[in-house]
């Protein structure tokens, strides 16, 4: 096995900041490959279940970023009760030294151990000399630190645009297209509807433009989309969703497919209306704002 350059984070989102320490592991070792260790699931859900955050990102979705950020492997650490009670000494010799790194970066205030027993000193005096160890500075953005937590903060506002810029990337909700009400399509604009896990971080109840991205099948594409957050409340909805109408197409059949919706700009926020014909006026206005800022 050739030698690494290993970074070391939860990388919820894979934000500026995370991408910061993989270009900065690819230069610091240009001839190592650049490993990324993370954990699955979040570590908060299993030392203090019930207080972890929302997720910017599934396992699948981070690995994908991860590489796509320069990462040439990720090595993902199931967190357990047990995990959690490693010392440091552990978690070096069971996940860092089979990956023969020459250098190792975390970013600034980087705990790991049982109890948070650990820190990038700690990492230095546990793999000794030949092994950098390097605690990067967080990326700041607006005079505040790049962090998944105020990525989350963003979007629980409907400020995508924040959100974005924190990412380096529109913010993206994956999931599978379900059937809904169908009241989309007795209104003209169809909807692909996923639903909402708790798990998951999505904007604020609104309406976005934004993309909905298609990877497979005979409507595959990236298409311009009018998007929609919460419970429907013209009619009584409960269920939280994202519905996305794809701009100018009543024929999608996108219904057991995984699509990606993208979110670009804040439009309003959910009104709810005394009834269907001023819905739908509004949501004429909401299509054409929508094809004007995406130029669709």
């Amino acid at each position: 096995m050739s030698t690494s350059a290993v970074v070391i984070g939860t990388f919820d989102g894979v934000h500026t900041g995370h991408r910061r320490l993989l270009e900065l592991a690819r230069a610091r070792e240009p001839g190592a490959r650049v490993v990324a260790v993370t954990f699955w699931p979040h570590p908060v859900s299993v030392v203090r279940p019930g207080a972890e955050p929302k997720l910017l990102s599934d396992p699948i979705q981070r690995e994908l970023l991860l590489r796509d950020a320069g990462a040439d492997e990720v090595v993902v650490v199931p967190f357990s009760t047990e995990v959690s009670r490693w010392s440091p000494a552990e978690f070096v010799d069971r996940v860092l030294r089979p990956l023969e790194p020459v250098r190792v970066l975390v970013g600034e205030g980087f705990t790991f151990g049982h109890r948070a027993s650990g820190s990038a000193t700690t990492l230095a005096e546990e793999l000794g000399e030949g092994v950098v160890v390097e605690s990067v500075p967080l990326a700041r953005s607006g005079g505040a630190p790049a962090s998944s937590t105020r990525i989350r903060a963003a979007l629980a506002e409907g400020d995508v645009a924040l959100a974005n810029s924190l990412l380096g990337r529109p913010y993206c909700f994956r999931g599978v297209v379900v059937v809904g009400d169908q009241r989309g399509r007795e209104m003209g604009f169809p909807t692909a509807n996923l639903l909402v896990p708790e798990s998951m971080a999505v904007p604020a109840d609104g309406i976005y433009a934004g993309w909905l991205t298609v990877p497979e099948g005979p409507d595959a594409g990236r298409h311009a989309a009018a998007i929609s957050v919460g419970t429907n409340p013209t009619f009584d909805g409960v269920q939280r969703r994202v519905e996305a109408n794809v701009i100018g197409r009543t024929d999608l059949q996108l219904y057991g497919l995984e699509v990606v919706v993208e979110f670009t700009a804040w439009i309003r926020g959910q009104v709810r209306y005394t009834g269907v014909e001023d819905l739908v006026t509004q949501i004429h206005l909401d299509v054409a704002r929508i094809r004007e800022i995406l130029g669709a």
